[in-house]
């Protein structure tokens, strides 16, 4: 627990701070460097994945949005009529995704919030998406958090893990030659299968299996989706 407490100080650090203005380019249409249109074009697609994953029709649902950023995927998730509830630990990024919500939502709603996406009092959900938001950490607190995501999910879990690929083991290996101060809370390469077997191991997982998953690997984007579904 401690190692996670300790990750989630840095990536609030750094996107409340270090990365807020990048971040908000990114996630918006203005232009962005090629290697930056990748990482977006990537995003866009993992996003695709996920909400592919969820049904058309979400009215009467309710969806966690664990690490929603700038609230992309809140949006679409809401406009399909869920009802979301939209966390992350940037109050940066929530004040931002509060700026750009739209009107025109329908039957749905997002409630944004500010804090951890594993806080048991956010209450019982039908599903708990978290796209990008685990990536940063251990592969035991990964599976940790992803319980805990489980525990108040009825349906399903979507995550993301950042699979073990040559340019990743190579990208978060030159990383740690920069100063501190200088770079982003390191990625950290996990196999999808490695997470797989850490939740089949966990007693609390009981009931829940991986359906499906899915890899994006777009450019300086490579990221790897997992469903949990309860039986």
């Amino acid at each position: 627990m401690s190692t996670y407490l300790a990750r989630r100080a840095e990536l609030e650090t750094y996107f409340d701070r270090t990365a807020s203005a990048a971040w908000a380019r990114l996630t918006s249409d203005a232009p962005v460097s090629g290697i930056r249109a990748t990482v977006r074009a990537g995003r866009d697609r993992m996003r695709a994945t996920l909400l592919g994953w969820l049904p058309d029709d979400l009215r009467g649902a309710h969806l966690l949005d664990a690490g929603c950023g700038t609230g992309a995927l809140a949006v679409e998730a809401a406009r399909r009529g869920a009802h979301v509830t939209a966390i992350d630990l940037s109050a940066t990024l929530v004040a931002l995704a509060r700026e750009r919500l739209p009107r025109d939502l329908g039957e749905g709603r997002i409630d944004f919030a500010v804090g951890d996406m594993t806080d048991a009092s956010l209450g019982q959900f039908d599903y708990a998406v978290a796209m990008d938001s685990l990536i940063h950490y251990s592969a035991p607190d990964l599976a940790r958090a992803a319980a805990a995501l489980a525990a108040r999910a009825t349906r399903s879990v979507l995550f993301t893990v950042a699979p073990r690929t040559p340019l990743l083991t190579m990208m978060h290996a030159a990383g740690r030659l920069f100063p501190r101060g200088d770079r982003a809370p390191a990625i950290e390469p996990i196999a999808p299968r490695s997470i797989a077997r850490r939740l089949a191991a966990d007693p609390s997982m009981a009931g829940w299996h991986v359906a499906r998953d899915h890899a994006v690997l777009t450019g300086f984007y490579k990221s790897h989706a997992i469903e949990l579904r309860h039986a």
